[in-house]
């Protein structure tokens, strides 16, 4: 293998195709540049390797589940207790057994940009997925672990197969026509969870950026309805909202 220019072992080590041969002539190359270009592969498949290992750890719920003979077996998230305004959010999905994703976890631990390629993907090959809504109205008059509850409920009866498992983030739900178990951080613990988790926070970001188009003054699609700042001084400016949650403090004290 002659020697090649920077640029060109650049686009080779991004094609990531390289033989052992070709490998070994480039580590052995001394020239700064192609240094640089190693050290900076060698990170990102030192990254990949930890995701792949991640991801193996993530299914060992999943991977109980399938030994014990059951196939359907949904992830349930929520996202939206905390804001001031919107909804609470959950999502329910069936993954297929052969699932990958590498790289996925807790929607929070995840770029935006990251997050909404993975929701679309995890769209396209779930099984079965349905996201829930359960405005401010109905968290007022239930209270919001009512709520949150109401909308995993919601998210799991729209799947077609029902499940014959559920895997729950922290909430135990009870009456199911199912076994589950609620896995404490299941959004970083689970495969399924934290797809969910992901389907949850980028339908309820979405909408609160829709939101934003109608009511601008209080940032709505950079605080997805949480208390900042710009929130608060929108609130003291311009009032309450027919979207904020009259239960949630300062809100509740507002005008008394």
């Amino acid at each position: 293998m002659k020697k090649q220019s920077i640029t060109e072992i650049k686009g080779l080590l991004k094609e990531d195709t390289l033989t052992t041969e070709e490998w070994e002539v480039i580590l052995q190359d001394e020239r700064k540049g192609v240094q640089t270009l190693i050290q900076s592969y060698q990170r990102k498949k030192e990254r990949e390797k930890r995701l792949i290992k991640q991801f193996a750890e993530m299914q060992r719920y999943e991977n109980k589940a399938y030994m014990n003979g059951i196939e359907k077996i949904a992830g349930v998230d929520e996202v939206g207790r905390g804001p001031l305004a919107g909804p609470v959010v959950a999502a329910a999905v069936i993954l297929p057994r052969d699932f990958q994703l590498i790289g996925l976890n807790d929607s929070k631990k995840l770029k935006e940009n990251v997050r909404e390629e993975y929701s679309t993907y995890i769209k396209e090959h779930a099984v079965s997925y349905h996201i829930s809504f359960i405005d401010n109205q109905i968290i007022d008059t239930v209270n919001i672990y009512e709520a949150t509850k109401k909308a995993m409920y919601d998210a799991l009866s729209g799947l077609t197969p029902s499940p014959e498992h559920v895997l729950v983030d922290a909430v135990h739900l009870p009456g199911l026509a199912c076994s589950q178990e609620a896995i404490i951080k299941g959004d970083a613990s689970s495969v399924s969870i934290a797809a969910a988790s992901v389907l949850a926070k980028v339908a309820r970001d979405q909408y609160m950026k829709e939101l934003h188009k109608k009511y601008p003054g209080y940032d709505f699609d950079k605080n997805m309805g949480y208390g900042t700042r710009a929130h608060l001084e929108g609130l003291n400016q311009f009032g309450v909202t027919p979207y904020h949650r009259t239960s949630f403090a300062p809100i509740k004290t507002m005008g008394k």
